[in-house]
């Protein structure tokens, strides 16, 4: 796999970026091991001590966890927890620019809603 590193972020944030997102969306499944910092080094053609650095942020967020000569696993909660934290940054910040941009153009909360249902907000 490829993956395109932005010049705007360091490298071991945007790895850790990546695992969180593949703990959410079910790839990395709860109790199961991540791959390891050497198979992700050579993977990405990066340092081990990136990797190392990515994991290590995320076994401070209690997302994974280090078992003595198995590896990296990830937490059980990890994708609640995650999923629970990205809910509330985008209430917290993406709402309101969306908000912001919308009566920059003029627009009702109405016409907003009837927006959001029609492009398939409903759930």
């Amino acid at each position: 796999m490829t993956v395109e590193w932005n010049e705007k972020q360091p490298i071991y944030r945007q790895l850790r970026d990546l695992v969180a997102q593949r703990i959410m969306d079910g790839s990395f499944a709860e109790g199961e091991a991540v791959p390891s910092v050497r198979q992700v080094a050579a993977d990405y053609q990066i340092n081990h001590l990136t990797v190392g650095k990515a994991y290590q942020e995320l076994v401070d967020a209690d997302l994974l966890e280090k078992r003595r000569g198995l590896g990296m696993f990830v937490r059980e909660g990890a994708r609640s927890a995650l999923t629970r934290d990205e809910k509330q940054q985008f209430v917290d910040e993406e709402v309101p620019a969306f908000l912001a941009r919308a009566r920059v153009l003029g627009m009702e909360t109405r016409e907003l809603a009837e927006l959001l249902l029609q492009t398939g907000g409903e759930s």
